[in-house]
């Protein structure tokens, strides 16, 4: 059985493989599909063969997928044009033959009002829509996407955002790198939407208090309106877009759209998942 990786050097794709080694898949049944093969000399040396394809170039990607069983489509990074490209590794996966396709998604993806679910949504449908078995990660928060927490709990002592008492269903991307490979290495999964959600949920003062672990001093959360919130963001460094969807995405966690009681990550990596101040200690 081959099994591909997309976005095999990024972060969520290189822990799926590394998660594939640990539960003993050959180095050379597995293919990491990449757009750098440079990028990817470390897995090249431990003998996992490259597919070098955009997500832009369906031949190629096509070709990379030759002889490849099982896919892990990790969703792509580039907001905005993920659907297309999506689109085009679907159907290269189908004119390859790939049996099975696993597919990173978002929690609470039926309910969601996130500007990241439409691609999510659209990709959902395709995959539906072309007669290749899969199932559907529905990915929550990573733990790490609050590491820039650390810089300013250590400069201000405070932690900052705009979502009130949410609660937020987290982990870290290791554990569901790990989900994602025991599903495609294992069998009756097809058809099934697994909502991957962190436990315990915290809300932010209790994420404040996890990042005071592991920087050794007390954290508080401030709550700001969203364009306080952005303001902050931009005088921590980070572009105005980038700070305004974050900012955006506060109220809408808010109302629960990370949060959920679903026990499908332990379930599947049959451990509980990891704390925030584990993930940001690492």
């Amino acid at each position: 059985m081959r099994i591909a990786v997309t976005g095999a050097t990024g972060h969520l794709g290189a822990l799926v493989i590394e998660h594939l080694l640990n539960r003993g898949v050959a180095a050379g049944d597995i293919v990491a599909i990449v757009r750098n093969e440079a990028k990817a000399s470390g897995l090249a040396a431990k003998g996992i063969k490259l597919g070098v394809a955009a997500y832009e170039d369906e031949a190629a990607l096509t070709a990379a997928l030759d002889g490849v069983d099982r896919l892990v489509l990790v969703s792509g990074s580039e907001v905005g044009q993920r659907l297309a490209q999506h689109t085009n590794i679907i159907n290269a996966a189908k004119a390859a033959g790939v049996k099975f396709i696993a597919y990173t998604s978002l929690l609470n993806l039926d309910t969601s009002e996130l500007g990241l679910a439409p691609e999510h949504i659209g990709t959902e449908q395709l995959l539906a829509e072309s007669g290749i078995d899969y199932a559907t990660l529905r990915n929550g928060w990573y733990w790490e996407n609050y590491a820039s927490a650390i810089d300013s709990g250590k400069a201000t002592g405070k932690f900052f955002g705009a979502a009130g008492s949410a609660k937020v269903s987290g982990a870290a991307r290791r554990d569901y790198a790990e989900a994602a490979a025991v599903v495609v290495t294992g069998e009756n999964h097809a058809g099934r939407v697994y909502e991957l959600a962190g436990a315990p949920a915290l809300t932010y003062q209790g994420i404040a208090d996890e990042v005071a672990k592991v920087i050794g001093s007390e954290v508080t959360y401030v709550d700001q309106s969203v364009e306080d919130y952005q303001a902050t963001l931009e005088g921590f460094g980070m572009p105005a877009d980038m700070a305004g969807m974050y900012a955006g995405m506060d109220p809408i966690i808010a109302n629960g759209a990370l949060y959920s009681e679903s026990t499908d990550l332990q379930d599947l990596i049959g451990r509980p998942s990891t704390s925030v101040s584990e993930a940001l200690s690492a």
